[in-house]
């Protein structure tokens, strides 16, 4: 089965084109051309708005008053659907430090049945801890952090059927250089977050192939002219990405922009880190062992730090075009394929290029969620915005 999807820009792999029509064929991306080669081909019609690669959210706890951590399915397959609206057809549910006990449960779970999930599709899963320092523990439980350990993760690796493509460490703790060399041999990852390191000890965990810091700026030590720390590796160290949360919360626009000028913006990644509360109304949730309060569109423990967000993948994108440091087309490649490329995905996803499952979005150019696609097939449609008819 082949169809067209006509729109006046598409983000493609090589960069925006348009007007044009996008070439579907057996749900993959097939080709873009600038004339239909029939007159009775089939065409969907988005004239006036945009075609963009489907986010991928590397770095995402809940969503709709679900937890990845409830270890429960039916909530795993509604965050799954709950994140269309979101703009996201890829995720990384990610763990919170917690029991080993839960840790495996949730991995088991998770690897037996990602493949039931009907929305964003699962593409591995993201243990944040729970190998971390107290000192920037954030919303962590510090009770069960401990030296990071190659049994623990083979584990997890062996319960989730080796599921695992992303792991975050404090990289001062002890044992951390080899653990890092262990875990990039096998494929997986290694990010940088809830520590206190120096910029050497952070250097030296990135020459052992760590390549991502997690939530730059916060949950690590901050940066001095005398001491870098952590948030001056992020910005100065080469061939690594960093994360950024960019709800208006947890960074300030400027320090965004900064982060982005020094990283450059093909290795910056947006994330949401979003807990359960995300497309709840305010109210108490939440996030993990912590109870947390979401009010004014942030969500904090009860000493008042942040505790993840509740935020939507398309809202970082659409924030940091409003806030003047990002064009559309940086935003999108920062919410796609930066994302996927961190976790060695981007030949599978957050990209529109020939062979990729159709998973992509339809946005105005006020960069608007319009529709959701999966395979080719409109998953989610937004309220405000009328179903565009085939012709």
């Amino acid at each position: 089965m082949e169809q067209y999807i006509y729109a006046d820009k598409f983000f493609l792999e090589d960069g925006a084109a348009g007007p044009g029509f996008l070439k579907i064929k057996e749900g993959r991306f097939a080709s873009f051309i600038d004339e239909l080669p029939t007159e009775t081909a089939k065409v969907i019609d988005y004239a006036g708005q945009w075609i963009a690669p489907g986010l991928v959210d590397t770095h995402i706890h809940g969503f709709q008053n679900h937890d990845v951590m409830d270890n429960d399915l039916d909530g795993l397959k509604a965050i799954s659907e709950g994140l269309l609206s979101c703009g996201v057809t890829s995720f990384l549910p990610t763990t919170l430090t917690s029991s080993t006990k839960l840790l495996n449960e949730v991995a088991a779970m998770i690897g037996e049945h990602y493949t039931e999930v009907k929305g964003a599709k699962i593409k591995g899963i993201f243990l944040e801890g729970p190998f971390f320092t107290e000192k920037h523990k954030g919303a962590q439980n510090k009770s069960y952090f401990c030296d990071p350990s190659i049994e623990m993760l083979d584990t997890w690796q062996q319960q989730s059927s080796n599921l695992i493509k992303k792991i975050a460490l404090a990289p001062e703790r002890q044992g951390a250089a080899e653990f890092i060399e262990y875990a990039v041999n096998n494929g997986i990852a290694v990010g940088l977050a809830h520590s206190n390191a120096t910029y050497e000890e952070a250097k030296h965990a990135v020459e052992k192939g760590a390549t991502i810091f997690i939530h730059t700026f916060n949950g690590m030590s901050g940066l001095h002219h005398r001491e870098p720390g952590m948030a001056g590796a992020a910005l100065s160290l080469s061939h690594v990405f960093a994360e950024i949360i960019c709800d208006g919360h947890h960074v300030h626009p400027a320090a965004a922009k900064v982060l982005m000028n020094a990283r450059s913006r093909k290795e910056t990644v947006l994330i949401s880190d979003c807990m359960m509360a995300g497309g709840m109304p305010d109210g108490r949730y939440q996030l993990g062992e912590f109870p947390v309060e979401v009010k004014d569109g942030a969500a904090r423990l009860e000493s008042e730090s942040l505790a993840g967000s509740i935020l939507r993948l398309i809202d970082a994108v659409r924030n940091i075009v409003e806030w003047g440091i990002a064009t559309p087309e940086e935003a999108i490649y920062m919410a796609s394929k930066a994302p996927a490329a961190s976790i060695h995905l981007d030949g599978e996803c957050g990209n529109i290029a020939a062979g990729l499952d159709a998973d992509f979005i339809v946005l105005t150019p006020k960069l608007e969620l319009v529709a959701t696609f999966l395979d080719g097939v409109c998953r989610y449609q937004a309220e405000k915005f009328m179903q565009k008819e085939e012709v």
